[in-house]
């Protein structure tokens, strides 16, 4: 099993119960290929660059999921099938580089910590 990070793009959406009807069954795909689904952002309403397909804007949704590799190819095939996502984009999560920001970002708070203790007891 590997993590993937998968940007959903949902238009004709109107209301919250129709997005998440509608992203209950693209992440059923996920699942039905024996995947765990670990989180589901949503980014709100987007407007596109230019019109794509006569629509002009969509609800963008990031989900993080763990998949077998093997079956990326299967479950993009199906994305094509089925009407309620009008675009996909998945991409391998580099776990080196995932454990690295997390370093950074302890290390800045912890930097950021001590400044404010030296601040105090300065005061």
């Amino acid at each position: 099993m590997k993590k993937y990070d998968a940007l959903y793009i949902f238009t004709g959406v109107s209301k919250d119960d129709a997005l998440n009807e509608k992203l209950e069954k693209a992440l059923a795909e996920v699942t039905r290929l024996e995947g765990v689904v670990a989180s589901v952002d949503s980014l709100g309403k987007r407007v596109f660059a230019r019109a794509l397909s006569k629509k002009d804007a969509g609800v963008y949704v990031k989900v993080r999921f763990e998949l077998d590799p093997s079956k990326i190819a299967e479950l993009v095939n199906r994305y094509r099938l089925v009407d309620d996502v009008f675009r996909v984009q998945i991409l391998a999560v580099d776990e080196r580089r995932e454990a690295k920001i997390a370093s950074e970002r302890a290390a800045r708070a912890e930097r950021i910590a001590k400044k404010e203790a030296a601040a105090v007891a300065a005061e």
